[in-house]
């Protein structure tokens, strides 16, 4: 592992560490909470990492921030411009409003209300392309040609990962002691960030992935030894639904995590009542489904210390009924 970790390639603990100084006074330190009934259930000492709680709803405003706030004003003079299912255009729409810069987000067509109004709110243009995380860069990428906006990545820059990194870094530093830190990964940047963090400063600990099965371009990617289109997309975790990993990310999962894993919709479905219903969490789909891993079994955690990243809180409110 020491040979891995001094690869020129991977993000370094020093570029995590020099994120959470720019994030200081930016994005919130959230809850490491006991999760008892989660807990009982998996047969292991779990507590959640709450990013639910964070600026903008998600982990997200980590990564987006970190990456703003590196340009200089001649850079950002016309704005930025990202392309997003809906949690990286609030963490965009935030980090403008932040930087006081004009921010255009192209969002999918299928983008959940909460969050297309999330971004709205927040001061952005938004912009409605396609069904697919192709469609919608392509039209971010043409964009911001014409208009000579800087795009900000949502997951394959080294600033993005070296920003959703802190969320490591926090758990290491507040339960030093983890055996096992459980992260969702859509393109990969935030459970990249994390390996990054954790695997230097705790380097006993273990590092898995989580992806709904409908959309498991990491898991393809891992096995394919290199990233892939996936050809069809069928899963109601909106945020973990990019149609390939990224390169950057998928050398860290490569080289840093333990394992990724999937899990069913069922699956995720289940682990978000429980968590609005018995933790008195909201938790979007997304959100939920490092929990689905440990309460469907998918990963074997009996009597272990686990850390579980709950991503993000952007649910729908219609849903909440049915998990009250």
């Amino acid at each position: 592992m020491s040979d891995i970790l001094q690869g020129e390639g991977l993000v370094g603990l020093t570029e995590v560490e020099a994120a959470a100084r720019r994030l200081a006074g930016v994005a919130v330190r959230t809850p490491l909470l006991p999760a008892d009934v989660v807990s009982e259930i998996a047969g292991a000492n779990v507590r959640l990492k709450c990013e639910s709680l964070q600026r903008a709803g998600s982990f997200k405003i980590r990564g987006a921030y970190n990456f703003v706030s590196q340009l200089s004003d001649e850079q950002v003079a016309s704005g930025i411009i990202t392309y997003s299912s809906g949690n990286h255009a609030q963490a965009v729409a935030l980090s403008g409003k932040l930087r006081g810069v004009r921010a255009v987000v192209v969002m999918p067509t299928t983008a959940p209300k909460v969050k297309r109004d999330g971004a709205e709110r927040l001061g952005a243009e938004v912009i409605y392309e396609g069904t697919t995380s192709l469609e919608r860069r392509a039209k971010a990428e043409e964009i911001a040609e014409e208009q000579g906006l800087v795009i900000v990545p949502p997951f394959d820059h080294r600033h993005i990962i070296a920003g959703q990194g802190t969320v490591g870094l926090e758990i290491a530093r507040e339960w030093p002691d983890v055996d096992l830190v459980l992260a969702p990964i859509g393109g990969g940047g935030l459970a990249s960030g994390i390996a990054a963090s954790i695997k230097r400063l705790l380097p006993a600990a273990r590092v898995i992935g989580v992806e709904p099965a409908g959309a498991a371009s990491m898991r393809k990617a891992l096995d394919e030894e290199r990233p892939v289109v996936i050809k069809k997309i069928d899963t109601i975790a909106d945020g973990l639904a990019p149609v390939m990993a990224g390169e950057l990310t998928y050398e860290h999962a490569f080289s840093l995590m333990d394992d990724v894993v999937t899990v069913s919709d069922d699956a995720i479905r289940e682990a978000t009542s429980l968590l609005v219903s018995k933790q008195k969490l909201i938790v979007e789909f997304s959100g939920a489904a490092a929990t689905a891993a440990l309460l469907s079994k998918a990963v074997e955690a009996e009597d272990a210390r686990v850390a579980v990243v709950i991503s993000g809180g952007n649910l729908d409110p219609t849903l909440l009924a049915g998990m009250a």
